[in-house]
C-alpha cells in the first residue's frame, strides 16, 4: 500500500524544512505504521513501553533546512513531560553510508528506553496504545542478514510485549467472560432468625475480552475482591450468569487461569531463581522436561526483570529480602508460568510507590496484549497507571456505576452533570464519586432540584444530599443510560478462532508433576526453607548452652551408691522430657504458619496432600535430628555414662525415637487446631501431664490414671533410658546398679515394649494429623 508521507503527517501538524521531494517519499503501511522505502534500512523496532511517560512526546520544532550537512553535526532535542532522549536528525535524513544502520539502532535505543511511543522517521509521534498489537517493523528493501541470509535478531532492541510473546510461545485459548446480573450473598454471623443474609453485590454486569486489561475499581468494601473472586471462580455466586467462551465455569478451566492474592504468600527463605523454579517444576506440563521447566522459570525471571535479584532472599516481616514490587513481580510470575489465559489480581499494587506501581502496570499490560485477559482490582491508582487500562468496574456499595472504556469514565461522568472543579486525578475523582464525595464536584441538576425547597438556594454544606443520596443517584443514571446497552452486546455470541489443539488441551490433566517427582521437589524445598530456622544461631546456642550446664552440673557423676544412681537418674529424666518438649513445640508452628500457603498451592492443583504430608514431615527429620546429636556428645562424655559404643549407639537411638514421636504429636496438635495460641496452649497441659506421669516424680499412679502413662513417650523414652545405662543382663551380675532398689521397683524387663510403644506413636500421631490435615484444606 502506497500512501504520500505528506497525508499521513498532516492530522499530527506540519513541519518545516521539509522539500516537496522528501514529503512526497513513497512510503509502506505495514500493521499501522509508517516508515520510508530505503535502500539500507535496518529493522526497526518501533513500540516501546514506558513505565515513566504517559502523557506524549512534544513534536519536533523544526527540521534543519541544510538536509545535505555531513552525518553527526547538528543534533536536536525531542522533549517528553518527563524523559529526553538525543536524535541525530542527519542520521534520519541524509542518504549518507552506513547512517541508514545508525539511524535504527538510535530508534531502536530510544524505543527500548521506556518512553512509551512510537518513533516514525519522519519525525511525528503516536501513542503506542493507537495500535492494535505488538508491531515490528521492516522496509520492503530492508535487509540485515548476515553473510549467510540470516538475521540475526537483537532480543535486547526487541519490544517487551513481542519478548512476551516469544517466552510463552504455547498457543494460548482465548477466553471471553461475560458476566450478567450478578448478585452475591453472606451469611450474616451471630444472626440466628431466618433471612439473615447481606447481599454484597446487587446485579453486576460486564464482560472481558483477550487482550485487555479490565480494572475493578471502588472504596474500600464496595465488592472489589467479592467480584474478582466469583469471576475467578474461587466463589459461587447467588443468582446471575457468569460464562466463560459461553460456557459455565468448570474444573478443566483451573489450569486456564492465574490468580494473585493481594497479600505475598511466598516462603521467605528461598531465593527469586528457587521460588519460581519449584513452581516450574510442580505445575508445568510433565511432557516438558526438568531442563525445560528450568528455562522457563529463567525466561519468567528476564521478562519480569528479575534478574539482579535472583539469587536474593525473598524476605518477610522478620527477614530482609527483595522489595516489596519485586515481592509483587514473583507472585505474578508464579501464575504466568503456565501460560494462562486468564490471570487476576488482587490489589496488586497495594503498599507500592507510584512509580513500582505503574511498572507492575506496565507488566500487566504486556500480558494483556500476549492474548490473555487480565483483571485486577485496584484501590486508587496514580494518573499514568489509571491510563493503562482497557475497560472500568467503578463499584460502590456492591452496585456497579460504570461500565466501559476506561478512557471515555469522565466523559460519561460529564454527560450526567458530574465535573471535578480544580484538577484532579481521574481516579480520584472516580473514587470520590463513588464514595458519596461530591465537594470539588459540580453537583447534577438532577440531583440538585430533589433537595430544592422552594425558593431557597441549594447549599451543599447543610442541606445538600448525603453519601447514600450521592450513590442512589449515579446507580440510577448508569442504569438508564449504559446497563441496558451493555446487555445487549451480551446478547451476541462469542466466535472463538483457535486452534483445534488447544481446547482439547485444556480438558487434558498433563500438567503437574508425578507423586514421586512431587514428594522429591517438596522434600527438597522443605530442607532450603527450613534449614535457616533449624540452624539458627539462637537454636544451636539454646542446645549446647543446656548441653555444658547439664554436664557441669552432673560433672563425671558416677552410679557407684544407689543415691548417686538416683542422681544420674535424674539426668536421664530431664533428657527425656526435653527431647520431647522442644521437638514438638516446634512442630507445633509447621502446618499453621504454612496454611497460607497450602491453600493457595492446593487451590491450584499443584501437589498432592500426601506428597506436600510427607515431603513436608520428612524434610524435618534430617534437620531435626542434627542437634540431638550434638546435644549427647556433649553430655555423654561430660556426664560420663557408660563408655561403650554399644550403649552411646542404644541412647542416640532412643533419644531419635523420643524426638519423632513427640514431633508427631506436635503435628496432631497443630493440624488440629491451626491456631498457634490455641495449639500451644493444649500442647502445654499434654506436656506437663506426660512429664508428671513418666515415672521420676511418682511411681504408683492411680488405675484411673494409668492410660496417661502408656501414651507418654516420655515414660518410655525414661524407662528406655535407665534400661540402657543400668539394665542388667543376668540377675547373678552383682553390679550395684542391679541391686538398686530402685532399679529393681522399677521392673524395666527387656524394653521390646517400649521400642514398640515409641514407634507405634511415630506412625499413629502421623497419619492423625495427616486425616486432620485432609479435613482442614477440603473446608
Amino acid at each position: 500500500m502506497e500512501v504520500k508521507k505528506e497525508h499521513i503527517l498532516e492530522p499530527y501538524g506540519s513541519f518545516e524544512g521539509i522539500d516537496h521531494e522528501a514529503a512526497t517519499t513513497p512510503w509502506t503501511v505495514k500493521d499501522a505504521i509508517i516508515v520510508p522505502q530505503r535502500k539500507s534500512c535496518s529493522k526497526i523496532s518501533s513500540v516501546a513501553q514506558d513505565d515513566k511517560d504517559e502523557a506524549g512526546i512534544s513534536r519536533m520544532k523544526s527540521f534543519d533546512k541544510n538536509l545535505e550537512s555531513p552525518v553527526g553535526k547538528k543534533i536536536r532535542k525531542a522533549k517528553s513531560l518527563s524523559a529526553q532522549f538525543l536524535v541525530n536528525i542527519d542520521e534520519l535524513i541524509n542518504n549518507v553510508p552506513g547512517s541508514y544502520d545508525q539511524t535504527c539502532s538510535v530508534l531502536s535505543r530510544a524505543s527500548s528506553n521506556g518512553l512509551g511511543y512510537s518513533f516514525p522517521l519522519a519525525g511525528a509521534t503516536m501513542p503506542s496504545e493507537n495500535f492494535p498489537d505488538v508491531l515490528r517493523l521492516q522496509s520492503p528493501n530492508c535487509n540485515q542478514d548476515g553473510e549467510n541470509g540470516q538475521s540475526e535478531p537483537d532480543h535486547e532492541d526487541e519490544p517487551d510485549s513481542l519478548r512476551w510473546k516469544q517466552i510463552n510461545s504455547e498457543p494460548v485459548l482465548p477466553i471471553y467472560i461475560k458476566f450478567q446480573d450478578v448478585k452475591y450473598k453472606v451469611s450474616v454471623k451471630g444472626v440466628k432468625r431466618s433471612g439473615s443474609e447481606k447481599y454484597i453485590l446487587h446485579g453486576i454486569t460486564g464482560s472481558i475480552n483477550p487482550g485487555e486489561v479490565l480494572a475493578l475499581m471502588g472504596p474500600s468494601g464496595g465488592g472489589k475482591t467479592s467480584l474478582l473472586s466469583l469471576l475467578s471462580g474461587r466463589v459461587k455466586f447467588s443468582s446471575g450468569t457468569i460464562t466463560y467462551n459461553d460456557q459455565p465455569y468448570t474444573k478443566s478451566l483451573k489450569t486456564r487461569i492465574g490468580f494473585v492474592l493481594q497479600d505475598d504468600v511466598v516462603f521467605p527463605h528461598l531465593t527469586v531463581k528457587e521460588t519460581l523454579t519449584y513452581a516450574a517444576l510442580l505445575r508445568l506440563s510433565s511432557t516438558l522436561t526438568r531442563e525445560q521447566k528450568k528455562e522457563r522459570a529463567m525466561n519468567v525471571i528476564s521478562e519480569l526483570g528479575l534478574e539482579r535479584c535472583q539469587d536474593t532472599l525473598i524476605g518477610g516481616k522478620f527477614v530482609r529480602g527483595i522489595s516489596g514490587g519485586e515481592r509483587k513481580r514473583v507472585c505474578i510470575g508464579n501464575e504466568i508460568l503456565l501460560n494462562p489465559s486468564l490471570l487476576f489480581l488482587d490489589e496488586p499494587t497495594s503498599g507500592l510507590d507510584s512509580t513500582t506501581a505503574l511498572r507492575i502496570g506496565q507488566i500487566l499490560n504486556n500480558i494483556a496484549k500476549a492474548g490473555k485477559a487480565v483483571v485486577t482490582t485496584i484501590h486508587q491508582p496514580s494518573s499514568r497507571l489509571f491510563h493503562k487500562f482497557d475497560r472500568l468496574i467503578l463499584l460502590s456499595r456492591g452496585s456497579s456505576l460504570y461500565f466501559g472504556k476506561a478512557s471515555e469514565a469522565m466523559m460519561y461522568f460529564s454527560s450526567i452533570g458530574c465535573n471535578p472543579l480544580i484538577a484532579m486525578n481521574p481516579s480520584e475523582f472516580l473514587i470520590d464519586l463513588a464514595s458519596g464525595n461530591i465537594k470539588d464536584k459540580s453537583v447534577p441538576s438532577e440531583l440538585e432540584d430533589k433537595f430544592l425547597q422552594g425558593s431557597k438556594r441549594f447549599e451543599k454544606k447543610n442541606g445538600g444530599p448525603s453519601s447514600v443520596d450521592v450513590q442512589e443517584f449515579l446507580v440510577e443514571a448508569y442504569e438508564v443510560r449504559l446497563a441496558k446497552i451493555e446487555e445487549r452486546k451480551l446478547q451476541k455470541p462469542v466466535i472463538i478462532q483457535s486452534e483445534p489443539d488447544i481446547e482439547g488441551r485444556s480438558n487434558s490433566r498433563e500438567w503437574g508433576a508425578t507423586w514421586w517427582e512431587q514428594f522429591s521437589i517438596l522434600f527438597s524445598r522443605g530442607l532450603k526453607e527450613r534449614r535457616h530456622e533449624y540452624l539458627s544461631c539462637m537454636r544451636v546456642t539454646q542446645v549446647i548452652s543446656t548441653a555444658v550446664i547439664i554436664g557441669l552440673l552432673w560433672w563425671h557423676s558416677d552410679a557407684s551408691t544407689p543415691k548417686r544412681l538416683q542422681d544420674q537418674a535424674g539426668l536421664l529424666f530431664f533428657v527425656s522430657v526435653f527431647w520431647g518438649f522442644f521437638p514438638l513445640f516446634n512442630a507445633i508452628f509447621t502446618f499453621p504458619q504454612e496454611r497460607a500457603m497450602l491453600a493457595k498451592e492446593r487451590s491450584v492443583g499443584m501437589y498432592k496432600l500426601s506428597a506436600y504430608f510427607l515431603g513436608r514431615t520428612t524434610s524435618d527429620l534430617p534437620l531435626d535430628l542434627l542437634l540431638p546429636i550434638v546435644f549427647l556428645l556433649i553430655v555423654y562424655f561430660m556426664v560420663g555414662l557408660k563408655l561403650n559404643f554399644a550403649s552411646f549407639s542404644l541412647t542416640m537411638l532412643t533419644v531419635f525415637l523420643s524426638v519423632v514421636a513427640a514431633q508427631g504429636l506436635g503435628l496432631t496438635i497443630g493440624a488440629a487446631f491451626m491456631d498457634v495460641k490455641k495449639a500451644t496452649t493444649v500442647a502445654s497441659i499434654i506436656v506437663m501431664a506426660f512429664m508428671l506421669s513418666a515415672g521420676f516424680f511418682i511411681q504408683k499412679v492411680p488405675l484411673f490414671m494409668v492410660w496417661v502413662r502408656y501414651i507418654s513417650f516420655n515414660y518410655h523414652t525414661y524407662r528406655l533410658l535407665l534400661k540402657i545405662q543400668y539394665g542388667c543382663p543376668a540377675p547373678t551380675s552383682g553390679s550395684s546398679s542391679c541391686e538398686s532398689p530402685f532399679i529393681r521397683g522399677l521392673r524395666l524387663g527387656e524394653g521390646e515394649t517400649e521400642v514398640g510403644a515409641l514407634m507405634a506413636m511415630v506412625v499413629v500421631y502421623r497419619l492423625l494429623a495427616y486425616l486432620l490435615l485432609r479435613r482442614i484444606t477440603k473446608t
